[in-house]
């Protein structure tokens, strides 16, 4: 069931809302409700897989429970360790066999196991949670409150990455507290600048973007079509992705929570350290937290080559974290390597004027998408060659590129969604019927061509 669905926004969220309110006076009824109607969510997909998330999340909270009866942290690296074997299982079992089998020569077997929709976003949660309980976290929770803060349906297939500190205490707040209809109006508003980012932009540019990426892989491309699909892409990912968080904080704002921020214009960055705190927020602050913070301190006294494994580690599985194929491995030490130059630049006490910082690190992106897109190292290294001009100039036309001349405008200059939901719009009437007509016009193109799942479901 896709946020942009007409199953989702016609029927699920204005029944999941009106119940969910009218059991608001009730702290155990409604939280209940939400834990229930998260679980619909997700069976909806595939239901053969609920027992598998509602069987982690028992046996998570029940080594958080023993731990806090004085059973000793060995239990919680127990627990970090079942949660990187489920995902390493759904994830990387055919990548792992292939690489052996190829390794000696022989065709690899192939295991027909389907991955879990949203298994690294949830699998993230339950790890973050018991390392904070192993570096002191006093936090032990109900088994209810636990279960809603990875079962929450609105964060629980693509994040934002929540952490349990940031969510849980907010269960004990009224939804019908003063602010209630503030939350539903600003929520809602930011639910349908998500949808149209990802229906209007995102999906608009995708038929032209894939079908340039399938044709790198078969013909070469002229370079104005290399470049027009590598940066066409870049603005479909950030479209796509920042689209589902801004529909996910949405979504939770309207039932009176409210998430972290995941995007704040990534691509206005001078610097690729900048991108990365505007980008994926929430993953970076999880890498940061728990990979590279740890790998740093430990390697400290390397200097600059200690920080420089630590920025590679953490890339590297930054990397693997978005696919199981070696092109995402590559994109993941690219990205180490610049953060690694970027750091040695700054400890250097090295400057560079802003235009020329924005512009390499839009180059380097731009770059790092064909890695990110491409289906083998032999279409990345076809696009990225016609990128030079290789196989001539040319021109180049996709379908809906208006689309991408309005993505590229959003992107880098205006005010960010999160500023125009909460912060710089004001109530009107005006608003409200620009609003509804968004939604109307989501709705029709939604039902007018087949919808595209977003891209970050995938990892």
């Amino acid at each position: 069931m896709l946020f942009s669905s007409d199953v989702f926004i016609l029927a699920f969220l204005p029944v999941t809302l009106a119940l969910y309110y009218l059991l608001a006076g009730s702290r155990q009824a409604r939280i209940l409700f939400l834990i229930a109607a998260s679980l619909v969510y997700y069976g909806y997909w595939d239901v053969r897989f609920v027992p598998l998330l509602v069987g982690l999340a028992l046996v998570n909270w029940g080594l958080a429970q023993a731990y806090a009866k004085g059973h000793g942290r060995a239990l919680l690296s127990f627990g970090v360790a079942i949660n990187i074997a489920a995902l390493g299982f759904f994830k990387y079992t055919n990548f792992l066999l292939a690489n052996i089998y190829d390794a000696f020569g022989h065709a690899p077997p192939y295991l027909d196991i389907i991955l879990p929709l949203g298994i690294s976003f949830f699998i993230f949660q339950k790890i973050s949670y018991l390392l904070d309980l192993r570096r002191g976290d006093k936090h032990i929770y109900n088994l209810a409150d636990y279960c809603l803060f990875v079962f929450f349906f609105p964060q629980l297939i693509a994040g934002p990455i929540v952490r349990h500190n940031e969510i849980i205490p907010q269960f004990d707040l009224d939804p019908r507290r003063p602010e209630m209809w503030e939350n539903l109006g600003r929520g809602g508003f930011l639910f349908v600048i998500g949808l149209m980012k990802k229906v209007a932009i995102a999906d608009s540019l995708a038929p032209g973007i894939n079908g340039l990426f399938a044709k790198a892989g078969i013909l070469p491309l002229n370079a104005a079509e290399a470049w027009i699909a590598a940066i066409g892409f870049g603005m479909q990912v950030y479209f796509d992705f920042s689209g589902y968080t801004d529909m996910a904080r949405g979504l939770a704002r309207m039932f009176g929570f409210t998430l972290p921020v995941n995007f704040t214009a990534p691509y206005r960055s001078s610097s690729i350290r900048e991108f990365w705190h505007r980008w994926h927020i929430t993953l970076s602050r999880f890498l940061g937290d728990y990979i590279f913070e740890p790998l740093a301190i430990e390697l400290r006294h390397w200097g600059n080559a200690g920080l420089i494994a630590a920025f590679m580690a953490t890339f590297l599985i930054s990397g693997l974290w978005h696919g199981a194929a070696w092109t995402f491995v590559a994109w993941g030490a690219l990205h180490g390597v610049a953060l690694s130059v970027n750091a040695v630049w700054s400890r250097a006490k090295l400057k560079m004027p802003w235009v020329l910082g924005w512009a390499s690190t839009m180059l380097f992106l731009v770059v790092g998408w064909v890695l990110f897109r491409a289906a083998d190292f032999g279409t990345a290294w076809h696009m990225l060659g016609s990128m030079t001009g290789l196989n001539g100039i040319g021109r180049a036309r996709i379908e809906n590129q208006n689309v991408l001349y309005i993505a590229l405008a959003v992107a880098l200059i205006g005010p960010t969604s999160q500023e125009a939901a909460f912060e710089s719009l004001r109530p009107r009437p005006v608003l409200a019927v620009a609003a509804g007509a968004a939604l109307v016009f989501c709705l029709l193109a939604i039902g007018g061509r087949l919808q595209n799942e977003f891209i970050y479901f995938h990892f």
